[in-house]
């Protein structure tokens, strides 16, 4: 059996959740099926599934196999484009990963119409509010808002200006004491949004200082999503700390007040980044010509809305 395509089957079975699934895609038998998945653990010397009659999970040898099935079927399809040379019409499916709430609301419509101009092309966008591992995860493109570490991913800089704020709604200020430096909150309703701290907030040093300063708070409420967050603190909950794009919508209407502005770290950079020579792949070059303008846009919208940008 030819172990290339075994992998494809073992892949299709991890995505589509069964056996089955992937026999009804790839137009296979379950006996072939079954086939393709005992030659890859002979192959391995160990189990790569474990099965029951409704779904199937990977053991701990199988986790490590697929990573490496990935990798191998992701650049063999590199290897096929660059084949193919870089005139060839961008076709196949593209995987894009990206922060929840920067994935829904900006990246996924511009993914809408990316589809709608290149019906060869398939789009799986994966929201994860973790950093994924591209190479292993099979993962062509990130969305990425943060200090990129020196790595062998390449990079593209879309700009905008993602800051990290401390927001409240007008009504919670208005039956609350001021608060004019980030010691202050330790007094206040504090909903933790996990990704930016949910015991502790850290802000830049006095100017002049070379020390952060830590605030820690025990939180009224805590809640693992920027919705949740943002929906708690317009509804005049308490202080809340989120980025700039996240907020710019409720600061303009009026719905929230950004504080601390003076007290607020550095800009974050937005990038998009891939692993290095992926965007020599058709499909993936013809997402950044289409998507690297229009989100540069998106983001400078954000950043510029009044009351977001800092004077």
């Amino acid at each position: 059996m030819d172990r290339i395509d075994a992998m494809k089957v073992f892949i299709a079975a991890l995505d589509e959740g069964s056996l089955a699934g992937a026999g009804r895609l790839l137009g296979r038998s379950p006996a072939a099926v079954s086939r393709a998945v005992a030659f890859l653990e002979q192959q391995a010397g160990a189990p790569l599934l474990h099965r029951t009659t409704r779904s199937i999970r990977l053991s701990e040898t199988g986790e490590r196999y697929a990573a490496a099935c990935r990798r191998v079927l992701a650049d063999l399809q590199e290897l096929d484009a660059v084949g193919a040379g870089e005139q060839a019409a961008p076709r196949g499916t593209l995987t894009i990963t990206a922060p929840p709430i920067s994935g829904e609301e900006i990246l996924r419509p511009i993914v809408d119409a990316f589809i709608e101009a290149f019906p060869a092309v398939s789009v799986n966008l994966v929201l994860l509010s973790r950093g994924a591992n591209l190479v292993e995860e099979g993962i062509d493109i990130a969305l990425r808002i943060l200090d990129l570490p020196d790595s062998a991913m390449t990079a593209i800089r879309i700009g905008g200006e993602v800051r990290t704020v401390v927001a409240a709604s007008p009504r919670y200020l208005s039956q609350h004491p001021r608060i004019d430096e980030p010691g202050d909150l330790a007094s206040h309703s504090i909903i933790a949004c996990t990704d930016f701290g949910r015991d502790a907030w850290v802000f830049p040093p006095v100017k002049g200082g070379s020390v952060s300063r830590s605030v820690q708070f025990k939180p009224r409420l805590t809640v693992n999503s920027v919705r949740a967050a943002l929906g708690a603190a317009v509804g005049g909950l308490g202080v809340t700390r989120l980025f700039t794009y996240h907020v710019a919508e409720r600061v303009q209407d009026g719905s929230l007040e950004l504080l601390l502005r003076d007290a607020e770290p550095p800009a974050r950079p937005v990038n998009l980044v891939m692993p290095q020579g992926r965007s020599n792949v058709p499909k993936v070059r013809a997402f950044l010509d289409f998507a690297v303008p229009r989100l540069r846009a998106d983001f400078a919208r954000l950043s510029a809305a009044p009351g977001v940008m800092r004077s």
